[in-house]
């Protein structure tokens, strides 16, 4: 076997450093989400400098922001007609207030008004809002501040400043109404904020007490508990009609929600296969907030508690109870009112209980029964799945641009053996690698917590732009209009075989990243496996998918056999490279109408100015090549760095708002919420739940040749069922959570729920129309 050339050993080396570097740095990341207390982050002062001015100063810890727009400071009477001025903020694109002005690292603001006569104190009522660079933001915040103004008699600022060194406090903090919870007060530990207890009522029924703080509340919709008790036990959360009443709560940042202000008891029910007294530690997933103050991370507390003998019952499912998505259960549609006939136990006794907070995925289900999942099988057979679904993806036509390319450099390389295995070697070196890489950060960020399916760099709109660039560059190489290499005689030939080689290297990344949109057929079960078994394991299946995607040019490369079918080198070979430019184009065009539906056409436009600025670029470089003078070389550059401003403003576009009716693919639908398919399914209604996206070429076939067609209308007509779609086009946090409920690795995903109430049914990922009529057939029957 030829041994590799040093340049690609260095892309080698890169590639595999670019796939270390985010696990590396992704822990750290996660731990940044725990937000440290309101108060310590964003530190609040006043100070009268004056009579008539008061200085309001915020010191903002670094990677922390406050909004200009939510600031605002009122007086009461003994400083009236108060004017608040603030400093110009820096100019910032929201996600959720579009264009504002925010603050880093001090805000002085500066406050005018005239005193009272004879007034001494002046009371001040601050509000304001801040975010983490980590992407969470603090609630709405109100502080009181009493501040010392000075004596009438004063002369100024010197006579105030020796007044305001007199040991005297410049600025308080006041609690309002008396309420030792309330916004003002600083926060409590977590401990203290949200007591936890449980003791066993019997071998079946553990009673669970939560005590919020005074003018603390916990949200209903984030409890979850599991039983940690040895094998044949579990314990979960009854349904949300079964808990204790909450109280539906207007929360100024997440909107409508269901809390729980005071303390309720709970009974749990533990189902069991043996009857024997145990041990065991109860896990408490929870989340609370102060009212109108700070909202703590998710909490987990595990709390111990003997069970006593108890009767054999049917198991419960850990993946029941009442936790919702954190997208649904800060909807504003969720109607938290509902009432409860839940029977509250009375407490005896608790057991000894420790707690520990940390920063853990909120729950994540809203179903009274367990949702159905993908199955998941062994190492071995995982791998060998992998393999066959990574040789399918080379028929899939979101792969076919690449192949062609593949096709061509392999015909090049003629009857040599060495020059054809070179090929194909630097091609399976670029394919593995990225296989590799991909794997590495898919994986490491579920384990910080953070899930990201199959595909999921093309929600980024500014990865679709860029990858429709390199698209169209390579379709305008092919067209003859640039060139990488011009040279002559043997220099130029050492020139071209060696960015060959290169070019394989790279044919075999952009392979792997155009086949992410690609689902075929046993890569949903192989995936399934690496992205809930060990690392290690999940490793090997990425990297078998990767030889999978890569053996049918390997078997050319290194069997005579195969590389006696590829045809001889000839003239022809130039028509065909020409010809192989157009599906480029119309690869770079799919990826300009995703990016379209994310952004909107303002986004098409910019990708058009920035294609434009390319294919001037690459021209001009192509005339400097071939001797031009280097007046070529500057109109290079400069229209390559004019790319840059079309892709900037583009990643600013906000998403894209939907217009007109409710359709997909021609069908009346509903859009996707936790809320709505539990109401849907509460009123015995078929649903038929479609995951897609346009970026996913599966997902589009199957909406052609299914969903389409009369066939599959009338299914649904005939079930009386709802068709629900969810579009994952774009980043949507329900949407994501629902695929890790179902332990789906991506999109496609397609689940149909019955009429009776039960366990939905999974769908393969490649569907064909009497799979998708008979299961809607099935849900019709109740079974």
């Amino acid at each position: 076997m030829t041994a590799l050339p040093t340049r690609l050993r260095r892309w080698l080396a890169a590639l595999v450093l670019l796939a270390v570097l985010p696990a590396a740095a992704l822990p750290a990341f996660a731990d940044d989400l725990e937000l440290p207390p309101v108060d310590e982050v964003f530190v609040l002062s006043a100070q009268a400098t004056a009579r008539d001015r008061i200085e309001v100063r915020w010191q903002i810890a670094d990677k922390y922001y406050l909004y200009r727009h939510r600031t605002s400071v009122k007086a009461d009477a003994a400083f009236t007609s108060a004017t608040l001025a603030l400093p110009k903020g820096k100019a910032y694109r929201d996600e959720f207030f579009g264009d504002v002005e925010t603050y880093r690292q001090q805000l002085v603001g500066t406050l005018t008004g005239v005193p009272a006569n004879g007034a001494t104190t002046a009371t001040l009522t601050v509000k304001y809002q801040g975010c983490a660079d980590a992407g969470i933001c603090y609630p709405p915040q109100t502080r009181t501040l009493k501040v010392l103004l000075p004596p009438p008699e004063s002369g100024g600022e010197d006579t105030w400043a020796g007044y305001a060194g007199n040991n005297r406090p410049i600025r308080q903090l006041i609690p309002t109404g008396g309420n030792p919870g309330a916004t003002d007060a600083l926060p409590l530990p977590a401990e203290q904020a949200f007591t936890t207890e449980v003791i066993a009522g019997d071998g079946n029924t553990l009673l669970l007490r939560l005590t919020p703080a005074r003018g603390y509340y916990l949200y209903r919709d984030k409890l979850s508990v599991k039983l940690e008790a040895g094998k044949g036990l579990s314990a979960a959360l009854p349904p949300a009609s079964k808990l204790p009443k909450a109280k539906p709560y207007r929360d100024e940042h997440f909107g409508n929600v269901a809390v729980y202000f005071d303390q309720v008891e709970i009974a749990v029910p533990v189902a069991r296969t043996v009857a024997d007294a145990t041990r065991g530690t109860l896990v408490l997933d929870l989340q609370g907030c102060q009212d109108g103050g700070i909202c703590y991370p998710p909490m987990n507390r595990r709390l111990a508690v003997s069970l006593p003998a108890g009767k054999i019952t049917p198991a419960v499912s850990s993946e029941s109870g009442t936790a919702v998505t954190r997208a649904a259960a800060f909807d504003d549609s969720i109607d938290p009112g509902a009432a409860s006939d839940a029977p509250i136990a009375t407490a005896i006794s608790t057991d000894d209980a420790t707690a520990v907070d940390r920063d853990t995925a909120p729950p994540t289900d809203a179903e009274r029964t367990p949702p159905p999942q993908q199955q998941t099988h062994g190492l071995l057979v995982s791998l060998l799945l992998a393999l066959f679904g990574g040789l399918i993806l080379n028929l899939m036509p979101c792969v076919l641009p690449v192949l062609s390319l593949k096709a061509l450099s392999l015909a090049q390389s003629g009857a040599s053996r060495e020059s054809a295995r070179r090929h194909a070697l630097a091609y399976t070196a670029g394919v593995m690698v990225s296989f590799a890489a991909l794997g590495a950060l898919a994986l490491a960020l579920r384990k910080a917590g953070l899930a990201l399916g199959w595909g999921f760099q093309l929600q980024q709109p500014l990865v679709v732009a860029l990858l429709a660039l390199v698209v169209f560059a390579f379709g305008l190489s092919l067209s003859g209009l640039w060139y990488a290499n011009v040279g002559i005689g043997q220099r130029g030939s050492a020139l071209v075989q060696r960015d060959g080689v290169s070019g394989d290297f790279f044919t075999g990344v952009l392979a792997v990243v155009l086949a992410t949109p690609c689902t075929a057929p046993f890569m949903g079960a192989a995936l399934g496996y690496a992205f809930t078994g060990p690392t290690v394991g999940g490793m090997l299946v990425f990297l078998m998918l990767g030889l999978g995607l890569a053996l049918p040019f390997l078997l050319i490369g290194f069997v005579p056999a195969f590389a006696r079918l590829l045809p001889k080198p000839g003239a022809w070979m130039e028509t065909l490279k020409q010809l192989l430019a157009f599906p480029m184009y119309a690869t770079a065009a799919w990826l300009v109408w995703v990016l379209a539906k994310q952004r909107g056409a303002d986004a098409a436009g910019l990708w058009m100015a920035a294609a434009i600025a390319l294919a001037l670029g690459a021209w001009a470089w192509t005339r400097l090549r071939s001797g031009g003078g280097h007046g070529w070389l500057v109109v290079a550059l400069v229209a390559l760095l004019g790319t840059g401003w079309p892709l900037l403003k583009l990643h600013q576009l906000p998403k894209a708002q939907p217009t007109g009716a409710a359709t997909h693919s021609g069908i009346a639908s509903v859009a996707f919420s936790e809320q709505a398919l539990a109401d849907l399914r509460a009123q015995g209604r078929v649903v038929f739940v479609n995951m897609t996206a346009d970026w996913c070429v599966s997902c589009k076939a199957n909406e052609k040749t299914v969903f389409a067609r009369d066939g599959f209308r009338n299914a649904l007509e005939s079930a009386d069922a709802v068709y629900m779609v969810g579009d994952y086009t774009d980043v949507d946090p329900a949407i994501t959570a629902y695929l890790e409920r179902h332990k789906a690795v991506g999109v496609p995903l397609y689940v149909v729920y019955p009429r009776s109430g039960g366990e939905g049914a999974i769908l393969p990922v490649i569907l064909t129309p009497g799979i998708a009529e008979a299961a809607l057939a099935q849900a019709a029957s109740g079974r």
